[in-house]
């Protein structure tokens, strides 16, 4: 096949040391074996929840993967056997240094919900991660105040992008490029050998699975990648992220597919809700900060993750404590405390790790799993067989009769304006409120303002939610915002753009699947409506 490799953006200056024909090709390689799987995978999804009859359940043909006793992942490696603290954040360069400095056994490198996709986010952090591993990554500011790396680092760990997000500035004749297997292969390309020089190994999480058999192709993907490189099977180890309700009900069989290539899985919290948002369209979930991670459908959520991950060797980590320090000694405290008791619970729970989103929180994670671990690295161990749960326990949300408070209302279109706002000017991960929030945040809040709109949901001063009191609401945020002037003209552009997507999305019949797909196919692809950017094409 010699179609035409076309790259739409710039390839010079730092962007040629990743974007080398060599690397090009071995993305157009992983693309052209697995991206037609990847397209049936993603219209198989959209057919299970477009023509889903009846409740979700286990799955009747795997049922012999979970009845068997006998199957393991694969051993730990080394550096992963300790993950007691994980911090994430995008792979931008300061940020790059904070993280590696903030004392966390883990780095988690977001590509995906905490990095908005532009070209120069995703290629120049590319270029950061390879930098970090040859030890010559440093970062000025504006003031003159230099960061650089010190000493002992932690783990690094790569999220790429979900299976539903194209790289639309590298096409194949004219078809743009998986964003998952983008990201995946100029990493791997890049830094699989420096991570293996380093003692370590390329590891990854892998994003908003909805099956096994996604958890399937991702193993291929491994496949392929390390025979095309000539690394051993299973030097790549991933974690999969169950921030699905489909997906909740195959952690086993994900499991099992990675096995050879499995580092465990991971809790998490705005997604899942957002997915069972998106599956139960029919019921209604109350105002996000009363669902908390002891909610019953939450908690049997998190105690049969951690179940079904002891009982095959693999690592539960747990959720994201988002809080961003306050400068406040009363409000810090009170901040610090309430991370400290959800880490408690996780914890207690079985989990053996947690994530965290700012380099201050480090410290209070990482003395609650010293308490409870001492010096042992994990509690694998710990198999909890008494946890027994049921596809109905999964499944009980228990929300009848849900009202909304105007707080909450006004909170949920707030940060999502915002947020959206930020993420199409460039920035993906967000201090909103006293919490870095991501487009996971924003997923779930503008899911909400669609099903309390489409519900017509009660509020707390008896008027119904619907799409002209949002409407109203955004309109009012944005003139306290020009009131203040806090928008200079590039910035009432973007939050124009914003109120636009938002008002789309929490108006169409069904819940849209995703707020990143349209906002970047939109504005940030590199077609029509976006800047003119530099074009190299090559053949393949």
């Amino acid at each position: 096949m010699n179609e035409e490799v076309t790259i739409t953006g710039t390839t010079e200056g730092r962007y040629a040391e990743i974007l080398t024909p060599e690397a090009i090709a071995f993305v157009v390689a992983l693309d052209r074996e697995f991206g037609a799987r990847r397209v049936q995978l993603l219209e198989r999804r959209r057919r299970r929840r477009t023509t889903r009859t009846d409740s979700l359940d286990f799955l009747a043909a795997t049922r012999p993967v979970r009845d068997d006793p006998a199957w393991q992942v694969a051993p730990p490696a080394p550096d992963l056997l300790d993950r007691r603290v994980e911090i994430t954040g995008p792979p931008e360069r300061k940020m790059t240094v904070n993280a590696l400095n903030s004392g966390a056994r883990v780095w988690m490198a977001d590509f995906e919900d905490a990095t908005s996709p532009t070209w120069e986010n995703v290629v120049l952090g590319q270029a950061n991660l390879r930098a970090a591993l040859d030890g010559t990554l440093d970062f000025t500011d504006p003031s003159g105040k230099e960061y650089r790396v010190n000493g002992w680092t932690p783990t690094i760990m790569v999220r790429p992008r979900g299976w539903h997000l194209p790289e639309a500035h590298v096409r194949i004749g004219g078809r743009a490029v998986s964003a998952s297997l983008f990201d995946f292969g100029l990493y791997f390309f890049h830094c699989a050998q420096r991570q293996l020089d380093r003692g370590s190994g390329p590891y990854f999480y892998l994003p908003k699975l909805e099956s096994h058999l996604e958890a399937r192709l991702w193993n291929e993907v491994f496949l392929f990648a390390q025979e095309q490189l000539g690394l051993p099977r299973g030097t790549i180890r991933a974690t999969v992220l169950i921030e699905t309700i489909t997906a909740a009900f195959e952690m086993e069989e994900i499991l099992y597919e990675l096995r050879e290539h499995s580092a465990g899985l991971n809790a998490g919290r705005w997604d899942y809700l957002f997915s069972m948002i998106k599956n139960r369209p029919d019921v209604v979930l109350p105002e996000r900060s009363q669902i908390t991670m002891t909610a019953p459908f939450m908690r049997a959520y998190t105690e049969l993750l951690v179940r079904t991950c002891h009982r095959r060797g693999a690592h539960a980590i747990g959720g994201m404590a988002a809080v961003v320090p306050s400068r406040d000694p009363v409000a810090a405290k009170r901040a610090l405390n309430q991370v400290r008791q959800d880490k408690r619970r996780e914890v207690g729970d079985g989990f053996d790790g947690s994530w965290v989103a700012h380099p201050g929180l480090v410290d209070t994670c990482r003395d609650v799993f010293d308490q409870w671990l001492g010096d042992e690295p994990h509690q694998i161990v710990r198999k909890r067989d008494d946890v027994r749960v049921t596809a109905a326990d999964l499944l009980d949300v228990k929300a009848a009769g849900v009202q909304v408070t105007e707080v909450a209302l006004r909170t949920n279109a707030s940060v999502a304006l915002r947020y959206i706002a930020a993420w199409l000017g460039g920035r993906g991960a967000v201090a909103l409120g006293g919490l870095m929030e991501d487009a996971a945040t924003a997923e779930i809040c503008r899911a909400q303002l669609w099903q309390w709109i489409h519900h017509g949901t009660p509020t707390d001063y008896g008027v119904p939610v619907s799409a002209a009191l949002v409407t109203r609401m955004l309109r009012e945020e944005l003139d306290v915002l020009s009131e203040t002037g806090a928008l200079d003209e590039e910035q009432a552009c973007l939050f124009g753009q914003a109120r636009t997507l938002l008002t789309v999305l929490m108006t169409e019949r069904t819940c849209p699947e995703f707020l990143t797909l349209p906002a970047y196919l939109r504005h940030m692809s590199g077609g029509a409506g976006t800047p003119a950017t530099e074009q190299a094409t090559v053949a393949a």
